[in-house]
């Protein structure tokens, strides 16, 4: 097939659809619904299910969680819901976009706990018995990731390590994506700094430092860095530490030249941006 022809657009609607010249159509305003999952906290959610689900046919999980510094933004924003859009329909899962709690008046580590709150109820439906429908009748879940973008990258590597100790029963976490994540170096970062102002929880931000990181309950993990992002090479950083952590899985990074800081979602029709989600669904998608 010509990669030309396949990557070039007929016809587009937006938001609601494009179809490409080699026939293949994305409809970017899929099944959506908002959930609640803990009406004490406020800790809530917005699920996606692509519109190729069939009550036949159980798909895989992805547990998204937003970036923005752990400060702004929001399942619901206009920058990560059609983005979760394209990721659910391009891999053919269920996503689960989380609305953790926010610092400052939220210091970390209150969205990492919201977040793994949020994954325990997802792997609570496993029984086919929760409150939620839709992960009842479609939910793979020897087939969950976790992924997210700058802080919420930083937030999945962490779901992974909790998952290393303590991971629900008939729940399988098969990888975690990490897109441009916010982790930190040996110096000092005034943001993280004021967010986290106990200071007890600096392995959160630096795991190419943490002695256990051999413990990752997943098999494998995907970094995505960009060339002109800041954060580049701590990206590059942490992939070298997982390699030498003696973690049997496998882990992959792929840079995209000359870009910015998540650039894939304030141009995602660029041929960079396709490109990341067509690699982050074959992610999900190869065993």
């Amino acid at each position: 097939m010509d990669s030309s022809c396949s990557s070039e657009v007929e016809f587009e609607c937006l938001p609601l659809f494009r179809v490409f010249k080699d026939g293949v159509v994305e409809r970017l305003r899929g099944t959506e619904t908002d959930v609640v999952i803990s009406p004490e906290t406020g800790l809530s959610a917005r699920l996606f299910l692509p519109m190729t689900a069939t009550p036949d046919r159980k798909l895989p999980i992805l547990i998204y969680i937003h970036g923005g510094g752990f400060v702004i933004e929001s399942p619901f924003s206009p920058l990560y819901h059609p983005h979760v859009v394209s990721l659910a329909s391009a891999a053919n899962v269920i996503a689960v976009s989380v609305h953790y709690r926010r610092p400052p008046e939220h210091p970390i580590p209150i969205p990492h706990d919201d977040t793994w709150d949020a994954f325990q109820w997802v792997a609570a439906h496993s029984s086919g018995q929760g409150p939620e429908p839709w992960l009842n009748h479609h939910a793979k879940f020897d087939r969950v990731f976790f992924a997210g973008d700058s802080a919420g990258a930083n937030i999945a590597h962490n779901m992974a390590m909790r998952a290393g100790t303590t991971q629900p029963p008939n729940v399988k976490i098969c990888g975690i994506v990490l897109v441009h994540p916010y982790f930190g170096n040996n110096g000092p970062d005034r943001l993280w700094n004021y967010l986290c102002p106990s200071g007890v929880h600096n392995l959160l931000f630096t795991p190419a430092v943490d002695t256990k990181l051999s413990i990752l309950g997943c098999g494998k993990v995907l970094i995505f860095v960009a060339g002109k992002d800041v954060l580049k090479d701590r990206g590059f950083c942490y992939y070298e530490a997982v390699k030498k952590s003696g973690w049997g899985g496998a882990v992959e990074i792929v840079e995209s030249e000359g870009e910015e800081h998540v650039f894939h979602l304030f141009n995602p029709d660029c041929d960079k941006a396709r490109a990341l989600i067509q690699k982050f669904a074959s992610f999900m998608n190869q065993d």
